[in-house]
C-alpha cells in the first residue's frame, strides 16, 4: 500500500510541476507581464517534476531509496511549518492552509514510512542510510 500512495503522490507532483510552468507562462505572457518571474517558476516546476520522478522510481525498491520519499517528506514538512508561520504573519495567504490538509499527511506518511521500511532511525535515514546497523 505504501508503495502505491508514493507512486500516486509523485505521479500528482507531476500535475503541480506542470501548473507551476502554467502560470509561469501566463505571467510572462500578460498583458503587463510581470518580470523576474518566468525563469524561477519554470526552473521550480523543472524541480517538482523531478522529484515526482524519483518518487515514482524509489516506489519500486523502497528498501534501498527510502531516503528519497524520507526527504521528499521533510520537504512538505517544511513546507507546512513555514504555512503556520507566514499565514498569521500576513506573509502568506488564508487558503495556502490546504498545505496543512495536503502535504502534511503526505509528509508525515514518507517520513514514518521509511522509517519502517527500513528499519532506520530518523538520525540514520537523514543521513541517507537505508540498514539499521552502522554509526547515526
Amino acid at each position: 500500500m505504501l508503495q502505491k500512495f508514493i507512486w500516486w503522490t509523485g505521479l500528482s507532483d507531476f500535475l503541480v510541476g506542470a501548473g507551476t510552468w502554467a502560470g509561469a507562462v501566463a505571467i510572462a505572457s500578460a498583458a503587463e507581464p510581470v518580470k523576474g518571474q518566468l525563469v524561477p517558476l519554470i526552473t521550480l516546476g523543472t524541480f517538482l517534476m523531478m522529484a515526482a520522478a524519483l518518487l515514482m522510481w524509489a516506489s519500486h525498491d523502497m528498501t534501498n531509496r527510502a531516503p528519497v520519499f524520507f526527504w521528499q517528506g521533510l520537504v512538505r514538512l517544511s513546507a507546512i511549518s513555514a504555512v503556520i508561520y507566514a499565514v498569521p504573519n500576513q506573509l502568506a495567504e488564508t487558503w495556502e492552509y490546504w498545505l496543512l490538509a495536503i502535504d502534511g499527511p503526505i509528509g508525515l506518511v514518507y517520513v514514518f514510512g521509511a522509517m519502517k521500511v527500513t528499519g532506520c532511525s530518523f538520525w540514520q535515514l537523514l543521513g541517507c542510510k537505508t540498514s539499521p546497523s552502522g554509526s547515526l
